[in-house]
Parts: C-alpha cells; structure tokens; sequence
C-alpha cells in the first residue's frame, strides 16, 4: 500500500468534506437576531420538574448501554476473542470468506444487542411509565430482531465489498473501498425509505380531505413536488408527535405520525410539515448524502493507515487487513469514531434544523401556532428544555423547544 497516495488523497478529501460544510451549512439561519431564551415564560414549573424526572430516570440506563456496548466492542476488537467468534461461527458453514463475513457480523452485533437489551429494557420501562412508548413487549422484542437484521444485512454488504477489495486488490484497495463506501452511502439515503422504513412501520394514504388538501397546495406554493400524504401507524410503539419529508423526487412523499393527525391540530400539522418541507426545499438530506459519501470515504482512508500499524492487527487476532478476523476491529473504530465526532455532527444538524423552523415561519406566518405547537411537542415528548452543555452538543440533533420558541419571536419581531 502506497502510504504517501493514502495520505494526500485523506488531507484532499477532509478538505473537500470542509469546503462542503461552509458551503452547505447555515451558519447564520436570521440575520439580525438575538433571540432570548426564557424557560419559565412558556413552561411551568410542574412541566420543567416532570422532564427533569423523566430524564434523570432514563439516562442511566441509556448511557449505561451505550456504555457497556462500546466496551463490549473493544474487548472483542482488542483480544482474541472476536477473532475467534468470526472463525467459530463460520466453520459450521465451510468456514469460508463469505461465510466469516456475513455470520461473524450477524453474531458480534447479537452479542452487543444482546449484552445491552437488558438495559434498553429498563429504558423502555421509564418510557412506558411516563406514557412515551405503547409497545408490548413482544413488540419491543420483535422491533429488536428487525434492527438486528436490518444491522446485519447492511454491514455484512459493505464489509464484504471493502474485505473483498483488499483481498484483491492488496495495494490499491483503499481507494477503491472509498469510492465503494461513499456509492452505498449514497445508495442507502434512496433505498432506505423503501425498503427499510416499511420493516418498522405501515404507511397508508391520508385519506381525502381538507388537510390532505392543505398540505399539498403547500407544497406547492413551496415549490416542492409531493407524491403523497401517508400516514404512519407510529401509535402503536410511540405517543411522540412527529412528521417528515422522504424520498427523493418521485418517490418523495409527506409522512405524518398518526398520532399527530389525532392530536394535533390542522394549522399544528400544516406547519411542522412546513418545516420538513424546508429541508426538502434546500436540498438537506442530499446534502447530508453527500457529505456522509465525503466523510465515509475519509474514513476509509484513515482506517486504512489504521490498518497498516501490524501490532494492531496481531492484537485484533487478524493477519492482514483482508482478514475477515479484523471485523470486530472495524466495528470498534466505527462506533468509536461515530461517538468522536458527535458533537459536530450534532452541531452542523441543529443549524440545519433552526433554517428549517426559519423557513416553516416563512411559509405560515403564523408565530402563535409555531409557539403552541412547540410548547405541545416538547409536554407530549418531554423533550429536555435546558439540557447540559456537554450532553446538549453529544446528543442533540435539534435545538430545544425554548431555544426555537426565542427563534420564532425573534424572527416575528424582524418581520412586522
């Protein structure tokens, strides 16, 4: 492997991921302003002690799993022992390439799932006991198995075309693993809504009427071409309030939860689907597509450098960066680096998400309802209104209800 080629081509394109960032990305969503958040005007203190509760009850075991996974993950990727589920569950079926790939993959994931599912399991009693989730257990479980084999299939398809590439193709194979990589990101962004959004939910039409009629004159007016309203049966795991935009130009489709066609009223609706159709009109998720193509193919680069330190590979069990023993390693660095970079991913999401409450004002005019509405998301989700520092920029992909509340103000008092 040409590490001076891995090098430059790895600087050429955390360059170009940069240049795309400034380019893409809404530093500044409303000129001008200077919102003022203010908790205590629009929730009261029996709402803020309710969240606090919720929150102080389901973090422990959420980061406890979270946790316990990311351990679990290194001591496999970092002793002998992942090497060897990888050999062991494959040599029942010939013990062959595919074989270790695509059932050491299956196994290490259902080893983590497994090691974390009683905690989840606690997380998902605080959510029934605060009425967040509807589920049933068997539910819970099924839901459980659906992600595991929706993990399994995905991983598995690009681990066996990145270990496929350096097997033959030993001194150029991270080049062409990061084009790869960067085509089933790509790929996955038009596929996922789908094929994998069905696994999880129905989807049915919204039937005729006035609302289905006002949310596509506004998208519309919009300028964002609509194929259909569905709505999802979200109930029946979920009492949250939601909706978004999916797909890609004749496949894109508005997507309501259930819950919110039953609770929400008809301006609610039409105007946190406004928001959603911001991000269609700017392009966000193609953007989002992009930049991940960018990044993953960075990553590839960067993990083959990783790949090249020999004392790694022998403490991981594996002989060569084709080996299929190296897969619990490459499963470690990928959750690792994931949790690394949060906070900037996190970051570029909420800036990208305040344009888009920008742009639903923009669309409604209507403040009030942009402020109830907020208010009645943050009640049903509990969502955190004043998070801390260093959870806020690990976890949250949205700024919080009081922040975007003080967004709203702001842009009405800039627009008179």
């Amino acid at each position: 492997m040409n590490r001076p080629a891995v090098v430059v081509t790895l600087l050429v394109l955390l360059v170009a991921f940069g240049a795309a960032v400034l380019l893409t990305v809404p530093w500044t969503v409303l000129p001008g302003a200077a919102p003022h958040v203010d908790i205590a005007h629009d929730f009261t203190k029996a709402e803020v002690a309710r969240e606090v509760a919720y929150h102080s009850a389901i973090r422990p075991p959420a980061y406890a799993s979270l946790v316990l996974g990311l351990v679990l993950a290194g001591v496999l990727a970092l002793t002998p022992f992942g090497a060897r589920i990888v050999t062991g569950v494959a040599r029942p079926a010939g013990g062959g390439f595919v074989a270790q790939v695509v059932l050491g993959t299956l196994a290490l994931t259902a080893i983590g799932r497994l090691a974390t599912l009683p905690l989840d399991a606690l997380a998902e009693r605080v959510l029934r006991r605060y009425g967040l989730s509807t589920q049933s257990w068997s539910g819970w479980l099924l839901d459980a198995v659906k992600g595991l084999g929706v993990a399994t299939v995905m991983t598995s398809l690009v681990l066996l075309a990145v270990l496929g590439l350096v097997r033959y193709a030993p001194r150029t194979w991270w080049a062409w693993a990061a084009g790869v990589t960067a085509a089933f990101v790509i790929l996955g962004s038009f596929v996922y809504p789908l094929l994998v959004e069905p696994v999880f939910n129905s989807f049915t039409s919204l039937p005729a009427g006035q609302l289905r009629s006002d949310l596509l004159s506004m998208a519309a007016r919009d300028h964002v071409p609509v194929k259909d309203v569905l709505v999802a049966d979200a109930s029946r795991r979920t009492t949250s309030l939601n909706a978004y935009v999916s797909g890609f130009g004749s496949t894109r489709r508005i997507v309501l939860y259930d819950t919110l066609v039953k609770d929400a009223t008809p301006a609610e609706v039409e105007l946190i689907v406004a928001h959603e159709l911001g991000h269609a009109k700017r392009q966000d998720v193609l953007h989002g597509t992009l930049l991940g193509a960018l990044g993953s193919a960075a990553g590839v680069c960067a993990l083959a450098l990783l790949l090249s330190w020999t004392p790694l590979l022998r403490r991981a069990g594996a002989s060569s960066p084709g080996d299929p023993r190296v897969i619990p390693l490459l499963l470690f660095v990928v959750a690792f680096a994931s949790l690394l970079f949060a906070p900037a991913t996190n970051l570029i999401s909420r800036r990208i998400e305040a344009r888009a409450d920008v742009h639903s004002l923009d669309v409604t005019r209507d403040v009030p309802t942009f402020v109830a509405s907020e208010q009645r998301l943050a009640r049903t989700n509990l969502s955190d209104l004043d998070p801390n520092p260093f959870l806020y920029a690990m976890f949250s992909t949205h700024p919080t209800s009081p922040q975007r509340i003080a967004l709203a103000r702001e842009w009405a008092r800039l627009h008179p």
